[in-house]
């Protein structure tokens, strides 16, 4: 289980991190129960294994003007690798679509995608995603609202489960 290569503190640490991303390596270190010296090189080494991928501001996209959120399923017509990946780095160069999940099944592709207005995404929609190479089909659902969107991991669910006997 890849959490198991983590000791207690390192995993405490992630989890204080992911609540408050913010906070000062002095307050981490007092949270987690350790001097600060050491709680930083453990924070530079969790970055460096790559357990923490960058620290972000959670922005609300409708105080922005972002009123739209869609799910877009797509459909390749190919899906071979390089096929896969070009539409991958496609979807990386599109500035609306904000989330890119390859599935298995009968959707290829789920795209999370905010615009300003219904017309911004529909001319999106027509004239780039459904115009794309190799896209054979796309269905789409309009977020009418969310009842969660929770970042990170559930830390609480990984320490039960290392706490189980082998």
């Amino acid at each position: 289980m890849a959490g198991a290569r983590l000791d207690p503190i390192d995993r405490k640490i992630l989890a204080e991190l992911q609540a408050d991303g913010r906070m000062t390596n002095v307050e981490l270190a007092k949270r987690v129960g350790i001097s600060a010296p050491p709680c930083l090189r453990r924070v530079r080494a969790l970055e460096e294994q790559g357990f923490i991928r960058g620290y972000h501001a959670d922005i609300d996209p409708r105080e922005l003007g972002f009123e739209v959120q869609v799910f877009a399923m797509v459909g390749l017509q190919s899906q071979a690798e390089a096929d896969l990946s070009a539409f991958e780095a496609r979807c990386r160069a599109w500035p609306l679509v904000r989330e890119c999940h390859m599935l298995n099944g009968e959707v290829d592709f789920i795209l999370k995608c905010v615009a300003p207005d219904l017309s911004t995404f529909q001319r999106f929609l027509t004239e780039e995603l459904t115009a794309a190479d190799n896209v054979g089909s796309v269905k789409t659902s309009l977020v009418i609202r969310g009842a969660k969107d929770e970042p990170g991991v559930p830390f609480d669910i990984l320490e039960a489960r290392l706490d189980q006997p082998a």
